[in-house]
C-alpha cells in the first residue's frame, strides 16, 4: 500500500531507492540540497553522469542517475523545479517536478523516494509561503500518481529540513 510521510530531516540521509535533487536546468552542482547531494555522491562521478543527459531541461522535468557514493540510496532523481522569481505562476511546473519524479521512480522499478521541498528556497521567489506551495504540489502529485497507478506501491518521504519548514508543511498535510 502506498504512503506519504512528512519528516524533519534531509532527504539526502534517508534510506530509500531514490533521493530527489532539486536540480537546475543544466544539472550542475549548486547550493542547498543540490550541493549537498553532489558532495555526498562525489562531484566528479555525478557531474559526468549528469552530462549524459541533454540539457537544458525544462521546468518540471525529471531524470535519473546512479547515487555513486551515497550508500543509503541507489539512485538520484534530478527534478527541475521552477524559479518563482522568474515565473511567479508556475505551479503546474512544480507539480510536474514531483509527478515526473514519481513516474521516473516507477519506470525504473523503484518504490521508495525522499523529496526535498522543491522550489521552496531561493527558487521560491516572492511567494508568500513557498514551503506550503511546495507541500501542496507534492501532495497533489502523490494523489494523482496513486490514482493513475493503483497497482504500483510507492513510499514517499517529504523532507522538511528546518523546524520552520516542518511547521509550515504540517499545516498543509495534516498527516497522522
Amino acid at each position: 500500500m502506498s504512503s506519504i510521510k512528512l519528516i524533519n530531516s534531509s532527504c539526502v540521509e534517508q534510506k530509500v531507492d531514490a533521493i530527489v535533487n532539486a536540480a537546475n536546468r543544466n544539472l550542475l552542482s549548486g547550493g542547498g540540497i543540490c550541493g549537498a547531494i553532489f558532495q555526498k555522491a562525489g562531484y566528479i562521478e555525478l557531474n559526468q553522469a549528469c552530462k549524459k543527459h541533454k540539457t537544458p531541461l525544462n521546468d518540471g522535468d525529471a531524470v535519473i542517475t546512479p547515487a555513486f557514493n551515497i550508500t543509503n540510496a541507489k539512485h538520484i532523481i534530478h527534478a527541475v523545479g521552477p524559479d518563482f522569481g522568474h515565473t511567479p505562476d508556475a505551479f503546474d511546473k512544480l507539480f510536474n517536478a514531483y509527478y515526473n519524479s514519481l513516474k521516473v521512480l516507477m519506470e525504473n522499478n523503484l518504490h521508495t523516494i525522499s523529496f526535498p521541498l522543491i522550489s521552496s528556497g531561493i527558487f521560491g521567489g516572492n511567494l508568500d509561503n513557498p514551503v506550503a506551495i511546495s507541500t501542496e504540489q507534492c501532495l497533489k502529485a502523490y494523489n494523482k500518481f496513486i490514482t493513475d497507478y493503483k497497482e504500483y506501491n510507492i513510499e514517499v518521504l517529504l523532507c522538511a529540513y528546518s523546524m520552520q519548514e516542518m511547521f509550515e508543511a504540517e499545516k498543509v498535510l495534516k498527516l497522522d
